[in-house]
């Protein structure tokens, strides 16, 4: 063997480490470039959740807010009451529940243009799905699960406000408050009373 064919050998063998080098090199920069691709996707994954939980924060919020202003509504209707002087009380009675602790007071007030409102004082009940202030056709409702028979008349007055706090509801025009005698703080989901109060005559 010559030297030249030794030349040619030694470049040939040099090409072949080259071209495994320059494999190797290409292979090292994918998988660098997979990793800096798998940690660039991660701050907006990061991000979005940040996004749902300031969207679901903003959305309590929100809530809150309309608690609030319900309650800052009742609060002026209730001292514009007061200051007219005008307002009568008609029916009162006093929250009892066992299985859902509830207390409180409700009273039902005509005011001077003979609108019927229902303002529930000092109240507080537990917390729970899908809760409703109606009017019962019955003496008292006791806590049992299904207090609410099919024959059984209910008047709804709304969706609870809060469940503590002083509130009003309107009651319709030309309810019959003789027939609906017993206040419910009703639970729809599960046909549950949570508290009732009897009303007597003032």
């Amino acid at each position: 063997m010559d030297v030249r064919e030794s030349a040619e050998m030694r470049l040939t063998g040099n090409s072949k480490l080259g071209d495994i080098r320059m494999v190797r090199t290409i292979k090292t920069s994918l998988a660098f470039a997979a990793l800096a691709g798998a940690f660039l996707l991660q701050p907006p994954l990061q991000a979005q959740d940040s996004m749902q939980q300031d969207n679901m924060k903003q959305d309590s919020m929100k809530q809150d807010n309309m608690k609030q202003d319900g309650m800052k509504q009742d609060k002026m209707q209730d001292d514009k009451m007061k200051h007219d002087g005008m307002a009568k009380s008609l029916f009162t009675g006093k929250f009892h529940g066992k299985v859902h602790s509830t207390s409180g007071r409700a009273t039902v007030y005509q005011e001077a243009d003979g609108k019927l409102v229902l303002r529930l004082t000092n109240f507080k009940t537990s917390n729970g799905p899908d809760v409703h202030v109606i009017l019962v056709a019955t003496k008292d409702a006791m806590d049992d699960a299904n207090f609410l028979k099919e024959n059984t008349e209910k008047l709804e007055l709304g969706k609870l406000k809060g469940n503590e706090g002083d509130q009003n509801y309107e009651i319709p025009a030309g309810t019959d408050l003789a027939k609906f005698r017993t206040v419910s703080i009703y639970c729809e989901r599960f046909n549950a009373n949570f508290g009732a109060a009897p009303l007597d005559k003032f």
